[in-house]
């Protein structure tokens, strides 16, 4: 099965345009009960790329954007008060492991420690999640499939993934399209002509030239999209530029100065 074959079959997916052979690989890892690391830069189309693959091959989704509170607990489930009696309940994790879903974990090194721990034994041949608090030991349902990605090149000492959790997955990297795939993406989904797109583009390749420097994170192409959705809609390019990527990149003055300088030589 390869990407072409997999768009054909995903009529009503979510748009994806394929890089390369990460549909092939995704495809892959779920026929034969592999887990996947997704790793790249924040809005380059990986939370897209597992819903257009979860779509595609007729599997339930679970979606759990991780953060700095999230715990094993919120993953597993919990005992809950309902009705005057006290009831365990499901976490996200737990329902993939018993329905055959995918578990996407995004952002997957923000949640805490103990998360990784509760991962180990979904990721190796045992494929179980022990559940302390109900004395059960759940083995994965056909069709589990445990996803993760995460941004390496924002990370810092303290957030990145051990060795010997990374080393448990297989691993495809994103980055930003090229330009003629951004330029087919943006202009699917704002409903903008590609000749108006096309300098959008250029301009996000610009910014991105920028990470590092005087921007964190460079602009993603959700950010290009929502520009061109207001351009589309009748606002003028640079308000529009302003609102959707200038402004959510930075609050510093100057640096915005010198952007909107950028966006100036570009646009005229």
């Amino acid at each position: 099965m390869n990407a072409h074959t997999l768009m054909e079959g995903a009529a009503d997916a979510p748009f994806y345009l394929p890089q390369g052979d990460e549909c092939e690989i995704f495809a892959t890892a779920a026929r034969n009960d592999l887990p996947l690391l997704l790793k790249g830069p924040t809005g380059c189309g990986k939370t897209r790329f597992v819903s257009h693959m979860a779509a595609t091959l007729g599997r339930p989704l679970y979606t759990v954007a991780c953060h700095d509170d999230l715990s094993a607990a919120d993953l597993i489930g919990r005992y809950l008060l309902k009705g005057g009696e006290t009831v365990w309940v499901d976490g996200p994790l737990t329902r993939a492991v018993r329905e055959g879903a995918i578990c996407y974990l995004d952002e997957v090194v923000e949640a805490r420690k103990d998360v990784t721990v509760v991962l180990h034994p979904l990721t190796d041949d045992r494929r179980i999640l022990p559940i302390d608090r109900t004395g059960e030991e759940l083995e994965a349902a056909e069709g589990f499939m445990l996803v993760a990605s995460y941004n390496p090149g924002y990370q810092n000492i303290l957030k990145t993934l051990k060795p010997s959790t990374r080393q448990r997955f297989l691993a495809v990297e994103f980055d930003f399209p090229v330009q003629e795939h951004e330029i087919a993406v943006v202009a699917r989904e704002s409903g903008l002509d590609p000749e108006r797109v096309k300098p959008l583009v250029r301009l996000a390749d610009k910014l991105r030239d920028l990470k590092g420097q005087d921007l964190e994170e460079g602009v993603s192409t959700r950010l290009v999209i929502y520009a061109a959705t207001l351009i589309k809609q009748g606002m003028p390019v640079e308000r529009a530029i302003t609102a959707a990527m200038i402004e959510p990149l930075t609050d510093d003055a100057d640096v915005k100065r010198g952007l909107l300088d950028l966006v100036t030589a570009i646009f005229g």
